[in-house]
């Protein structure tokens, strides 16, 4: 297990193919030896019979395409995700990683300087702009109420210090929807400035799914999201997350909680 993580460390994402003999119990058992296993997920559903696992099941269900770290609107993100392929399609459904230590080793020095001094408010509450304008409306607004039935908002550094490698890496993503001391204007079109750096195609890495893989990821220097090319094609994955500490920023501050009480999700990370 010592050599996996090592290269987690390294590689910020890692795959394995073919692992069928992998079922619910066997992948929290794995993902118990990254560290104590989450609550499936703040607010949606756990799967039936398992509290840890949270069901990706793309079957007429939500359309998430938008690059983020995960649970990074409460105050201890992940440290790891471990996600296994239980069904996908024949063709589509790839998940693309990008590697946000490399994004702000890339950076201009003038910029490293801006972003270092930064900090953003990240929040699940939904923008009901994305229901009016999905593909169904109706769907969209059922899985938003889901997702946003609680709301967390808290506060990160736009860089936090990586507290096993001493890197810096760029925590931004779909959840941040504004920094904090600017107006709305000014906070949009960094944030857009800094994603554009993040997912620029040399920081990111593409996987075709099979039956029975698992990627891993550290959820600490890394962004993803799916490429929804399958339409109604069907696709399921099983998510496990590993409970993570609280980022500290450059200078040494950690994250500040704004709203919502994430302890039923992370406690075992406190």
């Amino acid at each position: 297990m010592q050599e996996i993580r090592v290269a987690l460390l390294r590689h910020k994402v890692i795959f394995f193919h073919g692992q069928d003999h992998l079922d619910e119990e066997g992948q929290v058992a794995f993902a118990r030896l990254l560290g104590e296993p989450t609550t499936a997920h703040p607010t949606v559903p756990s799967l039936d019979g398992n509290a840890h696992i949270l069901d990706l099941d793309y079957r007429g269900g939500h359309k998430v395409d938008r690059w983020h770290t995960d649970v990074t609107f409460v105050d201890r993100p992940p440290l790891a995700s471990v996600l296994r392929a239980v069904e996908v399609p024949p063709v589509g459904g790839d998940t693309l990683w990008a590697n946000t230590v490399a994004a702000y080793r890339h950076l201009p020095a003038e910029l490293r300087d801006l972003a270092d001094r930064l900090r953003a408010v990240h929040t699940n509450e939904y923008d009901y702009v994305r229901v009016t304008t999905s593909d169904d409306p109706e769907r969209t607004r059922r899985y938003a109420e889901v997702f946003s039935s609680t709301v967390f908002e808290t506060e990160h550094p736009v860089v936090r210090v990586h507290p096993e490698t001493g890197e810096r890496a760029i925590l931004l993503g779909d959840f941040a929807k504004r920094l904090v001391g600017l107006s709305g204007h000014t906070s949009t079109a960094i944030i857009k400035l800094l994603q554009e750096q993040v997912t620029q195609v040399e920081n990111t890495v593409r996987w075709r799914w099979s039956p029975g893989d698992v990627a891993i990821w550290d959820n600490r220097a890394t962004q993803h999201r799916v490429v929804h090319d399958f339409g109604e094609r069907p696709r399921r994955l099983h998510r496990v997350t590993v409970a993570g500490d609280v980022p500290v920023g450059v200078d040494g501050r950690g994250s500040r909680v704004i709203r919502g009480d994430a302890t039923g999700y992370t406690t075992s990370a406190a």
